[in-house]
């Protein structure tokens, strides 16, 4: 939206010609910015909770520095890029000081204000080669206000290892389930829990799991039922997903 427009709700709501909650889903309908290559959804937070999420990979340095920037002149909360090199946030951060990289789940975070933690997400991994994907999932459900506990490297090659924090998979209001190799995992932990399960398959694993599509194929078969299934290594859409989940029934 821009300056002009919003200067004229802000009269109308001033003069009672339109209401606090009209003039808001008027901006929610606001046009995007348009910066020639990218249009940028500026208000994004208003009708979905979060600002627009930069995806960088496919994109140049100069593109991703552009977007972030543009973010972060016009949103006052959170900002997360995903799949991100350290060499497109060393050109962000040169323009957004405040920007943090995190070089394991390739994200880079502006946090800014009173960090909430609501609700009860569980991040719980097969092994510590699942950890970027993981890690990526985590990330960004805590930019996006949640409280996330880690359970990492249970895998059910080693199922005590699950077996033995029951307790933290039935305090989770959501979990989310990462695993390669036969993807077995989220079916397990399906099995044990009355609360959404989200498998995440990896493409972690020897030549036979075909680049993750055998975990995913398994967790398409899950015999649990309350099970919903993200694409391979696709830690961005659970956390966001998981988000979503965690804040029903909240304001």
């Amino acid at each position: 939206m821009d300056e002009a427009k919003l200067l004229e709700l802000l009269q109308r709501i001033k003069t009672n010609d339109i209401s606090l909650h009209a003039a808001l889903q008027e901006m929610k309908k606001s046009p995007y910015d348009d910066l020639g290559f990218a249009k940028v959804d500026i208000h994004r937070h208003l009708r979905q909770g979060f600002p627009e999420v930069i995806y960088c990979e496919g994109k140049t340095t100069q593109q991703v520095m552009s977007i972030f920037q543009h973010l972060a002149g016009h949103c006052e909360g959170n900002i997360l890029a995903t799949r991100a090199n350290r060499d497109v946030y060393e050109a962000v951060v040169a323009e957004v000081p405040e920007a943090q990289y995190h070089e394991q789940a390739r994200i880079i975070t502006v946090t800014r204000g009173a960090q909430p933690r609501r609700g009860h997400i569980l991040l719980v991994s097969a092994g510590t080669s699942d950890l970027p994907v993981a890690e990526e999932a985590a990330l960004t459900a805590e930019i996006m206000g949640n409280r996330v506990e880690r359970l990492y490297d249970t895998g059910v090659a080693g199922i005590h290892r699950l077996l033995s924090n029951g307790n933290k998979l039935l305090d989770a209001r959501v979990i989310i389930v990462v695993a390669g190799m036969d993807g077995a995992l989220p079916s397990v932990v399906g099995g044990l829990v009355d609360k959404p399960v989200i498998g995440v398959p990896t493409s972690v694993g020897y030549g036979a799991s075909f680049g993750g599509l055998s975990a995913l194929l398994a967790m398409l078969n899950s015999c649990a039922s309350g099970i919903g299934v993200v694409n391979i290594d696709n830690g961005f859409g659970a956390g966001y997903l998981a988000n979503r989940i965690n804040r029903l029934g909240e304001d």
